[in-house]
Parts: structure tokens; sequence; C-alpha cells
């Protein structure tokens, strides 16, 4: 099944089946428990984040190629850094450069999500798929200075900028992707393909990932791992290749879609 959240045209927040067609039917019910796939033609305004996140885990350096794209030493265990739920972003909304902590430094990562479907703690590897509710596409958007360089050693302050996780189109139940290390994935900015690559370099692949980040702690349902990028980033290509106003960026994963996106600057006007 291909599961989109929208907005109706009263401004309601619903979900919906995407049919073989493109039809949208309305979804009774709670997608993370008792939900039935109705009959009913849904009301479609604005397509959204397919999945308002619980919170976000994120995996660094976990494709071979992007390792050594980064002259970085291969991990042991995978790399784990977290983004706060403000960095969600729907299809289609646009990335906003930070301008209050300005960043002249922002890259494009093209990225798996996964979304656990049902609470999960110390799961095996070989039962880790069973908590999977669905996969999207993701890009993990990145202020390399703040990452890097003014972020106190820590990565979260470049990464958790608002909008700096957009999710979407869709989600795909496993039924339609039984096995995610098998899939093609890139990135497309203006036109360009940046990145074109495939999950099965992941270092850690997905069950992999859920066996470890469920160790001890339990991953919610709406919990979303974002399972690392391939190689090809801006900040590693000479010169570099920064995002800025008027780009706009794609993210296209095998079976799943394309989530696209426009860049602009961020208002630095305080909130009410």
């Amino acid at each position: 099944m291909r599961i989109i959240r929208y907005t109706d045209p009263s401004g309601q927040v619903h979900y919906g089946s995407e049919t073989s067609g493109g039809e949208v039917v309305r979804i009774d019910g709670d997608v993370f428990g008792v939900h039935k796939v109705t009959a009913s033609r849904a009301e479609v305004a604005k397509v959204l984040a397919p999945v308002a996140p619980a919170q976000i885990f994120c995996i660094g350096l976990n494709y071979r190629r992007h390792a050594e794209e980064t002259n970085a030493k291969l991990p042991e265990y995978p790399v784990v850094f977290m983004k706060g739920v403000n960095a969600a972003a729907n299809p289609g909304d646009p990335i906003l450069i930070p301008r209050h902590l300005p960043s002249e430094e922002v890259d494009y990562e093209c990225e798996l999500a996964v979304v656990i479907g049902r609470p999960a703690k110390n799961v095996p590897r070989d039962r880790a798929l069973d908590y999977v509710l669905g996969y999207t596409c993701a890009n993990d958007v990145s202020a390399r200075d703040w990452q890097i360089r003014f972020g106190g050693g820590q990565w979260c302050r470049g990464k958790t900028f608002d909008t700096f996780a957009p999710l979407g189109p869709c989600l795909v139940t496993p039924d339609e992707i039984p096995n995610p290390n098998a899939l093609a994935i890139a990135t497309v900015l203006n036109g360009e393909r940046v990145q074109d690559w495939t999950t099965g370099d992941m270092i850690f692949d997905v069950p992999r990932l859920i066996e470890f980040l469920s160790g001890s702690t339990t991953l919610v349902p709406g919990t979303v791992i974002l399972t690392g990028t391939p190689h090809g980033v801006g900040m590693a290509r000479k010169p570099p290749l920064w995002l800025k106003p008027g780009d706009v960026v794609t993210i296209e994963i095998e079976r799943i879609g394309r989530l696209t996106n426009p860049v602009a600057f961020e208002s630095t006007a305080a909130a009410p």
C-alpha cells in the first residue's frame, strides 16, 4: 500500500491510500493501529509529509562510497545523531537556508527513511522488519559549517534547523518493498543527477539499524530512521556545491517515488 497524509479543503488532516491509477481513497482510523481503507475518494488539498515524526534518528557514514569520499574510517558501530521534529518538512515546501544563525554551506543528502509502526525494544535482527510501517524518501539537509565547525563537536546543530528533514511523497508498506537494501536512490539538483547509487551499499543494513537503535531503547510508533546517504554530497565536490535560493532538489528512490522541494532563505522575523 502507498499511504499519503494530506489536508482536505477545510484544513483537516487525513490519511489516504494511493491506487495504481493515482487516485487517493480515504483511510479511516489510525494507520499505527486499527484502520480501514475505504472506497471514498479523498479530497486532497495538500500532500503532507507521510508521518508527523515522534522522533527522528539519523545514521551518519553508512555508505561505503560516502565514507571513502569524506576520507572517513568505516565505523565499527552505527554513527547515530538526531534531528528535532521541527526539521520535518512537506513535499513541495521550501528548504529554508538559515539566516538568523546564518549558514553558507547547506548541503543535500538523499536518504531512505524507515518509519516504525509499533513499539520496538531489543528487537532481534531477524524480526526487525516486522516493526516497520513503511518507507519513504528523505533529504537529510545539512548546514556543514554548523555541523563541522560551529556545533561544539556535535552534528545536531547543523542538522536540525527548521525544514532540514523533508519527507515524502508517500509511505510504502513493506509488502511492496520486501528488501529495503536493494533500491536505487538518487538526488537531482536543478535537473542534474548529483547522487545516483543503491541502498545495497549500506554498511549497516536496515535490519541491523533497527536492532541497534532498539537496544535498551524503545522506538515508539512514528519513529523515523534516516539511514544514511551515498556518495556525491555537495561538500565532497571540488569546488563544493552548496544549495542556494532558487534551487530545486528532488530525492528519488525506486518503488517509492520523488520528493521535491525548492530552496529559499529563512525569514528572520521572530515567532509571535
